[in-house]
């Protein structure tokens, strides 16, 4: 059984026992999704991680299959974040109550958003649900400056400058790039796919998808896409590796190359998304793959 996510941004858990009493304002329906980053100090972040709590996030008007179901909670992939764990889709739990199963139109014209986060308003103009870049819905037109929208809560509306009608095409080096320099200094976030909060993969995930390009949703899978190109050979939005013991260990953090020894990446808890000089720094010695996942021209 196929369902659509009603909530901005609904993280996949690990386990239905996994949310702590931290994590109850992203539980509510609608999740208070700001409302829980704030507060979270370090340690409740670290923990995300630590303790393997969430797998992964789903965005609005995505769709998830059901696996199964236990109480207030449902077991589901997510067909549109490959991963090695199912190939289905990335497997967790999701709260029932942010899912909807009545049937959504998923066909085209569509727009997706293309800012950090956006509101989505009513039709008197009240703003009612804030959503994720990447948040794709499909268009009925446009009205006084705003796109009108299908959405699993009913009709919206979005302002243009915020989202953009969606187009089939592969972006280039410096289209990928500037994407990614929009989300200058947002916080880390362990199982982020949003823009709320990424981790590491998921904002190159969402950075490549948002050029037409399909990666995995994790950096040991990201490791495996595209061509290889060797170290010594790093051209901009080249996808950077890093591995424990100076490379020789598990693959444990990926980030884009800019060029001139510079790599864009979302870096850990605590840290937020930055331009890194790789010299002298620990990812100097941990660099061990560099995959090229995108056409040199762009289409």
């Amino acid at each position: 059984m196929r369902a659509a996510v009603t909530a901005a941004a609904a993280n996949v858990w690990t386990l239905p026992s996994s949310p702590r009493p931290y994590d109850a304002p992203v539980l509510e329906n609608p999740p208070q999704i700001r409302k829980w980053l704030a507060s979270m100090g370090y340690e409740e972040r670290l923990q995300l991680c630590t303790d393997n709590l969430v797998q992964t996030q789903v965005l609005f008007g995505e769709e998830v299959i059901i696996l199964k179901e236990e109480g207030e909670w449902a077991f589901v992939a997510v067909p549109g974040q490959p991963s090695k764990k199912d190939a289905r889709g990335y497997p967790g739990w999701v709260k029932k109550s942010q899912l909807s199963k009545n049937s959504f139109p998923t066909s085209s014209p569509a727009v997706w958003i293309t800012k950090p986060t956006s509101f989505l308003y009513h039709s008197n103009g009240e703003p009612d649900l804030e959503v994720s870049f990447l948040t794709r819905l499909p268009a009925a037109g446009r009205e006084n400056g705003f796109f009108r929208v299908a959405t699993p809560l009913g009709e919206r509306f979005v302002k243009e400058a915020d989202a953009d009608e969606f187009r089939h095409r592969k972006g280039r080096a410096i289209d990928i790039i500037e994407t990614g320099m929009m989300f200058l200094g947002l916080p880390y976030l362990w199982g982020g796919l949003s823009g709320f909060g990424f981790d590491c993969s998921g904002f190159m995930y969402s950075v490549f998808k948002a050029n037409g390009y399909a990666l995995p949703r994790d950096a040991q899978d990201q490791a495996k896409a595209g061509f290889g190109a060797a170290v010594n050979d790093i051209r901009p939005a080249d996808l950077l590796f890093f591995a424990y013991d100076e490379g020789q260990g598990a693959i444990h953090h990926v980030g884009l190359a800019l060029g001139d020894g510079r790599m864009l990446h979302s870096p850990k808890t605590g840290k937020t998304i930055e331009v890194l000089p790789l010299e002298g720094t620990v990812y100097e010695k941990e660099l061990c793959i560099v995959r090229r996942c995108i056409s040199e021209k762009g289409e």
